[in-house]
């Protein structure tokens, strides 16, 4: 018997009928945004002299979810560029690099090449598939940065919510030696990322209980999380790593390689928040002194897409000016 159907036997009709309404409703008005910004002034890439290679297969005969985008900026510079690969949010259920294009646009306009990634999605996929997914995306990028015109020694992992998680799930793979294949291939690449962005979070999925404090709609969204991600039972502790990267973090064990400096953005009206909070102060004990947090007044969860306030363009500005001091910023041309 499955996590999903152990759950769904313990909610009530009226718990499950809120749920279901709610996950519509959050889904559905997630992927009518994200893709509804497409049609704003301005959105074209190639406005701001920024080429789109669509659709490239990062495994061999892989699924049409395994490919990703490449964001070059055509404006001619001095040798290899920094690259950016970029992981979509939405749960691990929904959305995709094509809802994901706006942050794309945003490193690849200061100067990033950039590759967003999809990966196979949940509950059809279920963990650990969205997390052997990006690490293939990694290597392809390794394997490919003479091609993408990148130097792999500047590559920064980036991503929000269920993207942030996977970006330091990839942190973890190349940071310690681990059993698991996916997680071996990357550490063999050699190549730590020179910095992470992981904003708003959710670092810790297995244990949804701690929200049982939070308003249920927000409760009802991380349950439906780790009913969906973690469909199955009896999965090894140790691979819970990967969707617990907090919880491994934690244990205070010593990185077999240094780990890169990581900025934590999260408003303070997310109410991932905490897990933000926790990761900071684990990467701080672990070794990761130049890691950084940041809370954003009254911002709510991915406040960042939201350009046009006050505390995005802050957040992009520290972003930037994080990335600046980890040697991974692109020089103005």
């Amino acid at each position: 018997m499955t996590v999903r159907r152990i759950a769904r036997q313990r909610l009530g009709l009226r718990a499950q009928v809120r749920r279901a309404l709610g996950a519509a409703v959050t889904d559905g008005v997630l992927g009518a945004a994200a893709r509804s910004t497409r049609f704003l002034p301005g959105a074209h890439p190639g406005l701001y002299g920024v080429a789109v290679e669509r659709d490239v297969p990062y495994l061999v005969d892989g699924q049409p979810r395994q490919r990703l985008d490449v964001y070059r900026p055509r404006a001619a510079g001095g040798g290899l560029r920094p690259c950016v690969l970029y992981l979509h949010g939405g749960g691990f259920r929904v959305l995709s690099k094509e809802t994901h294009w706006l942050f794309s646009l945003a490193y690849a306009r200061r100067g990033f090449v950039v590759v967003n990634a999809d990966y196979r999605l949940a509950p059809a996929h279920p963990f650990p598939a969205a997390v052997e997914d990006v690490a293939a995306a990694y290597r392809w990028v390794v394997a490919n940065a003479a091609r993408l015109g990148v130097d792999p020694s500047r590559l920064v992992i980036a991503g929000e919510s269920a993207g942030a998680n996977l970006a330091m799930s990839l942190t973890l793979a190349t940071t310690f030696r681990r059993a698991e294949r996916f997680a071996a291939e990357v550490y063999e690449t050699g190549v730590v990322p020179r910095a992470v962005v992981a904003a708003c979070g959710l670092f810790e999925v297995s244990r949804p209980e701690r929200f049982r404090g939070q308003h249920a709609f927000f409760r009802d969204r991380v349950e439906e999380v780790a009913e969906a991600y973690l469909g199955g039972l009896h999965l090894p502790q140790a691979l819970m790593d990967f969707a617990d990267p907090v919880r491994a973090l934690e244990r205070g064990e010593v990185p077999d390689r240094p780990l890169p400096p990581v900025f934590l953005p999260c408003g303070t009206w997310d109410f991932l928040l905490d897990d933000s909070r926790r990761l900071h102060r684990a990467l701080i004990a672990a070794g990761s002194t130049r890691s950084r947090f940041e809370a954003y007044a009254r911002g709510p969860h991915a406040f960042h897409a939201l350009v046009f306030t006050s505390a995005a363009r802050e957040c992009w500005r520290d972003t930037f000016e994080f990335l600046d001091e980890a040697g991974a910023l692109p020089a103005r041309g």
